[in-house]
């Protein structure tokens, strides 16, 4: 009897650690006690949260062109690639107004634990407005903030002058894909990365044990593990820490983990609502454009499924750049050749 009763308690036991361990710590809201400090312009949302934000360029009187930039994975409104990496005299000369945000749980905008694959097309539409940035503004999205481009595009097209893509971040389980071809793209991952968005697909309630635990591979993105990076890519990272570029990485997660990268990738790849692949072309009267930059040498996303999708999108305008890793953006020249062909709609 008392060995079964010590079973007993052993067990339940195990279970209050096993859920103790699976669950993420409260995040560090900035502005509250334990919080980080709140030194960003911020817009208060439908929902009653903060979104934080950060202006570039010329001012939003003046300006020809507004621009919303959608920052990546871990990173945050400081790295608005479209928005540092050319000259203030280009910008003034095109009269570019540009508008980078922190995404829910990044930086200093509060967690969206609710948070959806629509929700963030709405957070962008609810920051235009706030900001009195017109009927119509151009979208930019790098990474994941590339993948956040897609739901703009089918949530808010009525409401986009044009929209440009850098290496979105593909989800293996849009259906749209032939199960061959997704499946070949996604064992060719580091066996890390495979169980990290297996787990943050199937069972999305473990994806903070599983990036935080120590007894198998996690997630070799969280960690930059270098395998993950072309030849390219490592140049650029040895060119980014040279200038100093990447000081403001740990402000990104500064709230914590689990409602910044760890929610991006249950949102990223959970179960969408909507099928990219079958997005209309918004628009179809050639007033606006659409396009997407990849290289062929990305070790994140896989070029050959994003040749599918545009294969099946033919109105984006497809820019593929040949030894390019994900990084690409970061290239001298780059951003400039971005801004122009995303203001003149060319290819």
């Amino acid at each position: 009897m008392m060995f079964r009763s010590l079973a007993f308690l052993l067990l339940v036991g195990l279970v209050a650690w096993a859920y103790q361990a699976t669950q993420p710590p409260p995040p560090k809201i900035c502005g509250s006690p334990d919080g980080p400090p709140i030194t960003a312009p911020r817009i208060k949302l439908r929902d009653g949260r903060y979104l934080a934000y950060k202006e570039h360029g010329v001012s939003k009187q003046v300006a020809k062109y507004n621009i919303i930039f959608v920052h990546g994975f871990g990173s945050s409104r400081h790295d608005a690639l479209i928005a540092t990496q050319f000259s203030p005299e280009l910008v003034e000369d095109l009269g570019v107004y540009i508008v980078s945000f922190d995404r829910p749980g990044y930086g200093e905008s509060d967690p969206d634990p609710k948070r959806t694959v629509k929700s963030l097309a709405l957070d962008i539409e609810e920051l235009a407005d706030q900001l009195g940035l017109g009927s119509k503004f151009y979208v930019v999205g790098y990474s994941m903030g590339g993948q956040v481009i897609w739901s703009c595009l089918q949530y808010i097209p009525h409401r986009l002058a044009g929209a440009t893509l850098h290496a979105p971040v593909i989800n293996y389980w849009w259906p749209g894909f032939p199960a061959n071809l997704s499946t070949d793209a996604y064992y060719k991952q580091p066996p890390g990365d495979q169980w990290a968005l297996r787990v943050a697909h199937h069972v999305p309630w473990l994806t903070y044990w599983w990036n935080t635990q120590t007894f198998f591979p996690s997630s070799s993105v969280i960690v930059g593990k270098p395998e993950i990076f072309s030849s390219q890519d490592l140049e650029i990272i040895r060119n980014v820490m040279v200038s100093g570029r990447e000081n403001n990485k740990p402000q990104g997660k500064q709230q914590g983990e689990f409602e910044s990268v760890h929610r991006d990738l249950m949102i990223g790849f959970g179960n969408w609502e909507f099928d990219p692949i079958e997005i209309k072309n918004p628009f179809p009267n050639n007033e606006g454009s659409v396009h997407l930059w990849q290289g062929d040498e990305d070790r994140l996303v896989p070029v050959e499924l994003q040749r599918y999708i545009v294969g099946k999108l033919p109105w984006i305008h497809y820019h593929e750049l040949p030894g390019s890793g994900h990084l690409f953006p970061y290239k001298d020249g780059m951003s400039e050749a971005v801004l122009k062909a995303m203001l003149t709609g060319g290819k």
